[in-house]
């Protein structure tokens, strides 16, 4: 039987950001409810709320639905935590961390007709 050639850091080090990759966003995604999900979900698509580079929501557009600006704090709260860890557990800030979530996640999700806003701060439709 053949042995198969060890794993290089490189994999390595991709397998282990996926990893927590997935955890940040599930983190985020079990500290809001199903309806705040979907609020949020819709905004995006009415173009009121979209993702933005530093790996928080944004409001686009001024939200007078207090529910709605509710989901987005409370997102961004869970977010702000995972993001923390994250960060502390690869030896960076929290910051970096919500940067390369959205560049490494949550960048390739946004679907065409929604809204992002870019590292210059500029709002951009996909």
């Amino acid at each position: 039987m053949r042995k198969s050639p060890p794993m290089s850091f490189r994999k390595i080090f991709v397998v282990a950001a996926a990893v927590a990759a997935l955890g940040v966003a599930a983190g985020a995604a079990f500290a809001q409810t199903a309806q705040q999900k979907s609020m949020i979900d819709n905004a995006k698509v009415e173009g009121v709320v979209g993702e933005q580079a530093d790996g928080y929501l944004g409001f686009r557009v001024a939200a007078s639905d207090p529910a709605l600006v509710e989901a987005v704090t409370v997102t961004n709260e869970a977010r702000r935590e995972a993001y923390a860890r994250r960060g502390q557990a690869a030896g960076t800030t929290g910051a970096v961390a919500g940067a390369r979530m959205f560049e490494s996640q949550l960048l390739p999700r946004i679907s065409s007709g929604e809204w992002y806003r870019n590292s210059a701060g500029q709002w951009v439709r996909r």
